[in-house]
């Protein structure tokens, strides 16, 4: 059995894509954000407490470019990964890493300094200064994408799902407006895949197949962030904001939760 650990909005969601994409079973355990204030029981699973972990055969993953790597590998062969004999290997390694060490360690700043800490501690010269390097980062994916739909040999690859990842955390920041045209075609392009959809529909099925009182009793009605900040809709789009009221949208279904 694979379990993966996941908070909304999280890096998880990068495993948690892969794992749709390889058409893989799995638990999902959707977490109070952050679990090692909210779900101290996790700490028993992983001691910094951080998302994601993956467990797999007694084994534990936590860093979430890596866990897609080990799942294309171990279940493969698949056409999400790239063998070293072809000739976007390099490329591929790259822009895999890239995705979390160049673009997601900006964003954190971002987050931090301009939602998660007290008014009186935060930094908008951070926030504005991040912002620009975080943008200023995806002259480089605009330029890969020259002539191609996706960043190796020509296919979809976990090389977009760790970029893919760091555009929908950006557009949930308020920078997608800012992003360069073909990036803003390539993130359209990775959201219409089946696995994406099918990934925020399986965190809709866990926070819906609660019932009303575990709800109510979870850490003071989801205030802490677990169940806030997602709007699905279609084609599916997710909005990252800081409204009192969350509204989930499948096809035919409205549910609003209080944050």
């Amino acid at each position: 059995m694979i379990t993966l650990y996941h908070c909304m909005s999280a890096r998880s969601f990068r495993p948690l894509w892969a794992l749709e994409e390889l058409g893989l079973s799995y638990k999902l355990n959707m977490l109070p954000f952050p679990p090692r204030v909210h779900a101290r029981q996790y700490l028993d699973i992983n001691p910094i407490g951080t998302v994601p972990a993956l467990v797999i055969d007694d084994i534990l993953m936590t860093e979430s470019a890596a866990i897609c790597q080990y799942l294309a590998k171990r279940f493969g062969p698949t056409a999400l990964e790239i063998d070293p004999e072809e000739p976007d290997y390099a490329k591929y390694l790259n822009w895999l890493h890239y995705g979390e060490a160049t673009l997601t360690f900006p964003q954190t700043l971002i987050l931090r300094y301009g939602q998660f800490e007290e008014p009186q501690r935060r930094l908008p010269q951070v926030v504005e200064d991040y912002s620009r390097w975080f943008l200023g980062r995806l002259k480089a994916i605009s330029s890969a994408l020259e002539g191609r739909e996706y960043l190796c040999q020509n296919r979809f690859t976990i090389a977009d799902i760790s970029v893919g990842y760091a555009l929908m955390l950006a557009e949930f920041i308020g920078l997608g407006d800012r992003f360069p045209e073909n990036v803003m075609l390539y993130w359209q392009r990775l959201q219409s895949r089946e696995s994406f959809t099918k990934a925020w529909l399986a965190i809709a099925r866990e926070v819906l197949g609660q019932t009303v009182q575990t709800f109510l009793d979870s850490n003071d009605a989801g205030r802490d962030g677990a169940f806030c900040t997602i709007a699905l809709l279609t084609p599916p789009q997710a909005i990252f904001c800081s409204y009192d009221f969350v509204l989930c949208y499948i096809p035919c279904i409205y549910v609003l939760f209080l944050c």
